[in-house]
């Protein structure tokens, strides 16, 4: 059975500026999100909480999260903003940002689905759920807990349970400490420009990793298209922009989902 990384490790393969961030790893929980939302409020600095597995991982709109043992890093970060709720908007795609420019640090060919799917080869590699708790205790302040799953296990009976292609960084598998110690850097880096400048500094990186860019796309809801039309990025929103036949349109990030469009 293999070792479960330590806290002391990751801390020592750290950046300077990752080094107040307290780092938690567990072999097992139900959900790393939900053990961090209980806690938000009461915590005293960022807080790291990765697990080995994870039973009870969901993604948007509540949908399952499934992570076969050794099969994912699945962890979720604790960060206080001092900013209202809606100071948050573009967060998600930000940290897409974040991690595909960490996994590309590695040579992992990563890519951005809109608004918070890391691809790979055309395939999920990566999901984002991120639920925040405003902080009430004087200041304007939201805790957001960030909620990761990378794949780094084969993923073909993955995708033949979700009915979905699933990618895979198995070169990621070797070294899970330094990955995380890289994404954490990255972290540490990014979400202090975020809170100073929102998703404007980060929406030229994120059109650079745009894996639909200039495709012709259908905008579903339900299964029902609501839009068609050639995707051309994101603004400084991070609502995507779609060029259709009646021009170009802004979509915000609800729960509607961004599939290529058959011919």
């Amino acid at each position: 059975m293999t070792a479960l990384p330590t806290p002391q490790r990751l801390a020592s393969l750290c950046a300077p500026a990752a080094q107040g961030i307290a780092l938690e790893i567990v072999a097992e929980t139900g959900s790393t999100n939900a053990d961090l939302l209980a806690r938000a409020v009461h915590l005293q600095q960022p807080t790291l909480l990765w697990t080995q597995l994870q039973t009870a991982g969901k993604g948007r709109a509540g949908r399952a999260w499934h992570t076969p043992p050794g099969s994912a890093l699945t962890f979720s970060l604790a960060w206080k903003f001092n900013l209202p709720l809606q100071g948050l908007l573009g967060l998600p795609l930000a940290v897409g940002v974040v991690i595909a420019e960490a996994l590309r640090s590695y040579g992992v060919e990563a890519r951005l689905k809109w608004p918070n799917d890391v691809l790979k080869d055309e395939g999920k590699l990566a999901g984002i759920l991120i639920e925040t708790v405003v902080d009430k205790s004087g200041q304007v302040a939201t805790w957001a807990v960030i909620g990761v799953g990378i794949n780094i296990a084969q993923a073909a009976d993955l995708s033949a349970q979700t009915g979905r292609a699933i990618g895979a960084a198995t070169e990621l598998a070797r070294e899970p400490e330094r990955v995380m110690a890289t994404l954490l850097d990255g972290f540490a880096q990014a979400l202090p420009v975020f809170e100073q400048h929102g998703f404007a500094a980060f929406v030229e990186a994120w059109n650079t990793l745009d894996a639909y860019a200039g495709q012709t796309v259908n905008i579903l809801d339900q299964g029902q298209v609501l839009h068609s039309g050639q995707a051309a990025g994101v603004d400084a929103s991070g609502r995507l922009l779609l060029d259709t036949a009646q021009g170009r349109i802004t979509i915000a990030a609800g729960d509607v989902s961004l599939r290529i469009r058959e011919e």
